[in-house]
């Protein structure tokens, strides 16, 4: 593939050009190692590192053109020099015209908030393939081209990947895609310059304050999205979240509205609830899911309402509906051949576990207890492990706290900031097993029938992150060899 640069350049706004716009460019690349002859490199300033110290190596590589928010001191004879407001988002919108806007010739729906991303990115997903149509997704756990897996690296991938996948997935013949926005990309400017159908609105509580500094940073960065959806999208934003309205505050797409509690275009309630499913019913019909807990409802009803605006019927909707099943690690239940339940969650903040813990609560009354299994990520937000593991206790009859992925951090520091949470009662009903696989074998020790262990904060990642080193671990595996141990004896 090869472009002119004159082409690429003009979808940005170049504040300053030193050099000829007459050159085909061959590539366009902001990662500096895969710079080859002819290429467009974006200089992007980064978190760890910053893209403009490596233009003269790009340059002895072969790279023609270069976008920089700096210009260099020294310019090199036939190289073309583009200075930029932000070149983060300048890449944005380059991928996008490389790759021929991808993202205009689907219908693109973004998924933004602190908790439910992946679960209603991921349901969208089956929905429209349940309905026949050839669909994207980019999420978590795992991206797709319809049908065909590809591995997820982060929540929201760069700009190039994000349109490389986008322009396979319209010439594999796909017509819808759902993102998972993240906090970062919206930040970082991934986003940009992609065409959105339109936005979702999950929840807002606290997360990635390592990276954001302070709650309104993290909910200025996820309000941006809503922000740039064009007038002809629509935003549809939790009614029952405070933060709701106010990604609604300055966004030029249609407004819309779903609820649990009050008036809203789409409306949920629920009827019964189960821990192998939830009965509902939404703008008054019953609909049986395969879902448990009130987050799950408001999850469910957020991808009714995104498929009603899309313009399908409400009634084939709620059929498809009932047919979908729980996205991997989001809360999976697993009936133990001793009468217990194990359920396996990705909850990792404060707010998520409360949802997941208020749920099985709901649910089991007091006919049985609650033993949970939670860590902390290491090199994150330090500030909410002592919350965590409150909550957690408050929510629990026993709690035995171990090892996430503690990264580059002591998992038994970690375990230390947690502990820090916790009073006197808390700590008696508490345990410390730093080594995860003994804290999840000692949780179904203690169990007893009719209670539930809920193993949290990994869900499905199938990794424990140890010095910069991913060792296999998978908590539902740990969880089924614990179950055909105890069908053996």
């Amino acid at each position: 593939m090869m472009k002119s640069l004159s082409q690429l350049l003009s979808v940005i706004k170049p504040l300053e050009v030193v050099g000829s716009t007459d050159l085909q460019i061959m590539g366009v690349e902001c990662d500096s190692r895969k710079v080859a002859q002819g290429t467009l490199f974006v200089a992007i300033p980064g978190v760890t590192t910053d893209g403009h110290k490596y233009i003269p190596d790009v340059i002895r590589k072969g790279a023609t053109a270069i976008v920089c928010q700096q210009m260099p001191e020294v310019k090199e004879e036939g190289v073309t020099y583009v200075r930029v407001e932000c070149s983060a988002s300048a890449l944005g919108f380059l991928a996008s015209e490389w790759y021929d806007n991808p993202s205009s010739q689907l219908k693109l729906v973004g998924v933004t908030g602190t908790n439910g991303k992946t679960t209603t990115a991921t349901l969208l997903y089956e929905l429209m393939r349940l309905k026949g149509f050839k669909t994207g997704l980019f999420s978590t756990v795992c991206n797709y081209v319809d049908e065909r897996p590809v591995a997820a690296t982060q929540t929201t991938p760069d700009q190039l990947t994000l349109n490389k996948l986008m322009r396979e997935m319209v010439d594999e013949g796909c017509e819808y895609a759902f993102m998972e926005v993240s906090s970062h990309s919206t930040d970082q400017h991934r986003i940009d310059g992609l065409k959105f159908a339109g936005g979702i609105f999950t929840n807002l509580t606290r997360d990635h304050l390592d990276y954001h500094k302070t709650v309104e940073a993290y909910m200025k960065a996820k309000k941006r999205f809503f922000d740039i959806l064009p007038a002809d999208a629509f935003a549809l934003v939790n009614a029952d979240d405070k933060a709701g309205q106010i990604m609604l505050q300055n966004t030029a797409a249609r407004r819309c509205t779903y609820s649990l509690r009050t008036n809203a275009d789409f409306r949920c309630k629920i009827v019964e609830s189960r821990l192998n499913g939830t009965l509902l019913e939404i703008d008054g019909r019953e609909v049986e899911t395969l879902f448990t807990g009130r987050f799950n409802a408001y999850n469910l009803l957020a991808v009714y309402g995104a498929a009603c605006l899309l313009g399908f019927d409400k009634e084939d909707v709620l059929v498809k509906m009932s047919l979908l099943v729980p996205v991997a690690g989001r809360f999976q239940t697993f009936e133990s051949p001793r009468g217990y339940t194990a359920i396996v969650d990705y909850a990792h903040t404060p707010d998520a576990l409360v949802n997941v813990l208020t749920s099985i609560r709901d649910v089991i009354g007091t006919g049985g207890r609650i033993i949970t299994v939670v860590g902390a990520g290491g090199n994150r937000d330090k500030g909410k492990r002592p919350i965590m593991a409150k909550e957690a206790a408050r929510l629990s009859d026993k709690l035995i706290l171990t090892s996430d992925n503690p990264r580059f951090e002591d998992p038994d520091d970690i375990l230390k900031d947690m502990v820090e949470g916790l009073d006197a009662d808390d700590k008696r009903r508490s345990l410390r097993i730093t080594d995860r696989r003994e804290a999840i074998k000692a949780a179904t020790q203690f169990a007893e029938r009719g209670d539930v262990v809920l193993i949290a904060g990994k869900g499905h990642e199938n990794y424990q992150e140890i010095c910069g080193v991913k060792h296999y671990f998978d908590d539902k595996e740990e969880v089924l060899k614990i179950f055909n141990d105890e069908t053996e004896k």
